[in-house]
């Protein structure tokens, strides 16, 4: 059985040279079980974990709990925004998966197993009606073909109508992944598709159906969440792309040889590397699609129609392919290699591909407007970067990591991004204290779609500069007292954002974000209580709106029954103060300015139980079960867009292990 241990193994551990015969026999035995992520560009290794707790399995399920303060429009899969902006990622080169980012399999979140004995995880939650359910379904196998080599499996399904009329989404992503652990020779690699559909509202048509039914419903105050009107009825999202990532390095070294003191004969030998000579290939590509099937709706909904105005069928496609290579010297093939050093090149090939102006002749139809730009119909971008790293991963006093890259060619020529953290480990009071520094700077160049877009209601042709962000922070963790606390700084220069207009803009002052979080955990025998409160300040809230204040907090108690069900009981709940919370633009699947409605000031609670039997976890939650008692009702994250009233939700996990 894998032990629970066993599962924060650190990667470190694993890599490691191993012997790899002796001239002893040795007892046969079961290794740990460990996993592992690898980080860009070169496929560093950092530790991971094996999904198969049951402490908190409940929130996996929750929407608006993805973090302490989640912009979303409410429905389980749909598209969100992390509002703690220190945990928000950068944007990417195909903006409409920004959205669904959360639910999104890909390179920093893809996880690799040397699990020994194969190891199948099978999870499937529900909730809701049959109206209104929420169901995902998990499966991830790995196994071992040999002690270096392993091969793995996943899919996962999330299927759900929504609380509310045209909400639905159905997302399915499946993935091949492996790895090969040699001496000399290392790999990981991993193939991984999705295919995304959702339903767009628009947002429901009066506000008053969820903050005041009995004012809009003639006196009834019972409210059929289906039968509110939305906005749109007729329209959906549908993305479609895949990701092909391969990693290797091949190693240079020395065998290092133990001999018996006594007959002088080897016992055993460690192959130590010196060298490494690494390439990583990595090919993404991405399909858009936006339809709406009533005319009246899309007029009515937006402002502009350019190509179409009986409806919208209209897809933005795009494709990369990056090749990096490098070479590294490893840090600790002797006492005087205290660090690890490489340098790289990456080149990449990126295309878009977007809608055709089929409108032609000098009269346009009736409905249409003359489109305000001229965009090509496909963009080739043919871009290069030099870099170096330098990292130190072992040792118990000092490890750091920096990152520095630098544009040479195309629209990256001029780019600059350094990245970097150091951390150091001292003892206090019998355990292992940490303090943090991190930082960044990044002088990088605006994505193309940001630069020029065409569709059938927006289109624009921008000269954006590039963008400057500089970022400092430090993170105290003080294991004992069950504390962390982290306080970080950020200026950001010609900052793109999406205006009132739901088009990309640039800023072109400076905005500063200050950001502190405090996490404690309180424990006495079976009773918890973890909290986590983060304070940010943004100096322009109509360019980047913040709430200022986010509390998640967890009151629980954990105990055994029959020395083999382990149970998790308890109540948790998260709140952010009210700001004018980004609108949702389900066109272009982004988020945008707006100051005309506020959102947040109330609470999401969740009433759970999480239980784990041997192999098996299952939980019970009544999510958001306070949802009568908060003033108001008005349980908004985006404008216009309820959250989930309260339900009942379920679900299992086994772990099989053949």
């Amino acid at each position: 059985m894998i032990a629970v241990a066993a599962m924060n193994v650190a990667v470190a551990q694993f890599t490691q040279e191993r012997p790899t015969k002796s001239s002893k026999p040795k007892k046969q035995r079961v290794e740990p079980s460990v996993a592992w992520s690898v980080s860009e560009p070169l496929g560093l290794h950092y530790p991971s974990t094996i999904d198969t707790l049951h402490l908190n399995y409940h929130s996996t399920m929750v929407p608006s709990m993805v973090s302490d303060a989640w912009l979303t429009t409410g429905n389980y899969g749909a598209p969100g925004q992390n509002q703690i902006f220190f945990e928000r990622p950068l944007a990417g080169e195909f903006f409409f998966e920004d959205a669904i980012e959360a639910w999104m399999h890909n390179t920093a979140n893809m996880r690799y197993y040397n699990t020994r004995i194969p190891m199948t995880l099978l999870s499937h939650s529900t909730g809701g009606d049959k109206y209104s359910n929420l169901d995902r379904t998990q499966v991830e196998f790995s196994g071992n073909v040999d002690r270096k080599t392993q091969l793995g499996g996943g899919i996962d399904y999330i299927y759900s109508k929504g609380s509310y009329e045209a909400q639905a989404d159905k997302d399915f992503t499946w993935r091949l992944f492996g790895s090969h652990m040699g001496d000399r020779y290392e790999m990981q690699t991993f193939f991984n598709h999705y295919n995304y559909t959702t339903k767009e509202s628009g947002g429901i048509t009066d506000d008053r159906y969820i903050t005041d039914p009995a004012e809009v419903q003639g006196g009834v105050t019972r409210v059929d969440n289906k039968s509110i009107p939305t906005r749109l009825t007729s329209a959906q999202n549908h993305l479609e792309g895949s990701q092909f990532y391969l990693n290797q390095r091949y190693k240079v070294g020395f065998y290092r040889y133990r001999r018996d003191s006594v007959t002088d004969t080897v016992i055993d030998r460690t192959y130590v590397p010196v060298t490494s000579f690494i390439w990583t290939l990595d090919f993404k590509h991405g399909k858009h699609q936006f339809l709406n099937n009533s005319g009246s709706e899309d007029r009515n909904f937006f402002e502009h129609s350019y190509l179409d105005g009986d409806g919208t069928d209209e897809s933005t496609r795009y494709w990369r392919l990056r090749n990096t290579v490098g070479v590294s010297m490893l840090e600790g093939f002797n006492k005087w290699a205290k660090f690890g050093f490489a340098i790289y090149g990456t080149h990449e090939v990126r295309r878009y591909t977007q809608v055709n102006d089929t409108i032609t002749g000098t009269t346009l139809p009736e409905g249409l407007e003359a489109l305000p730009v001229n965009v090509a119909h496909r963009k080739t971008q043919n871009l290069m970067w030099l870099g170096g790293q330098l990292t130190k991963q072992q040792g118990s006093l000092l490890r750091y990591n920096a990152t520095a890259q630098f544009g040479v060619l195309g629209d990256a020529a001029g780019e600059i991004d350094i990245t970097g953290d150091v951390t150091t480990r001292f003892k206090l009071l019998g355990d292992t204290v940490s303090v943090k520094g991190y930082g960044y700077f990044k002088n990088l160049a605006v994505p193309y779609l940001l630069q020029q877009f065409v569709s059938n209601h927006y289109a624009w042709d921008n000269s954006f500069n590039k963008t400057k962000r500089m970022r400092v922070g430090g993170e105290l963790n003080i294991p004992f007292s069950w504390t962390n606390v982290n306080v970080g700084y950020e200026t950001l220069n010609d900052y793109i954002y999406w205006d009132a207009n739901g088009l990309p803009a640039q800023h072109g002052g400076a905005v500063h974000v200050l950001s502190a979080r405090w996490r404690q955990g309180l424990h006495f025998k079976a009773f918890n209580w973890d909290n986590s409160v983060t304070l940010q300040t943004s100096s322009n809230e109509q360019v980047l709106p913040l709430p200022k204040f986010a509390i998640y907090s967890n009151l629980y108690a954990t105990f055994t029954i029959a020395r083999v069900l382990h149970v998790q009981m308890g109540v948790d709940g998260n709140y952010y103060t009210k700001y004018y919370a980004p609108a949702y633009n389900p066109a272009t699947m982004t988020f945008h300015s707006q100051r005309e409605m506020e959102c947040g000031n109330f609470v999401i609670m969740n009433l759970y139980a999480n239980f784990r039997m041997k192999q098996a976890r299952f939980f019970v939650a009544w999510t958001h079960f306070n949802q009568k008692v908060h003033s108001g009702d008005a349980y908004f994250a985006t404008p216009h867009y309820p959250l989930n009233p309260a339900r009942l939700q379920v679900g299992v996990s086994v772990n099989f292990v053949n």
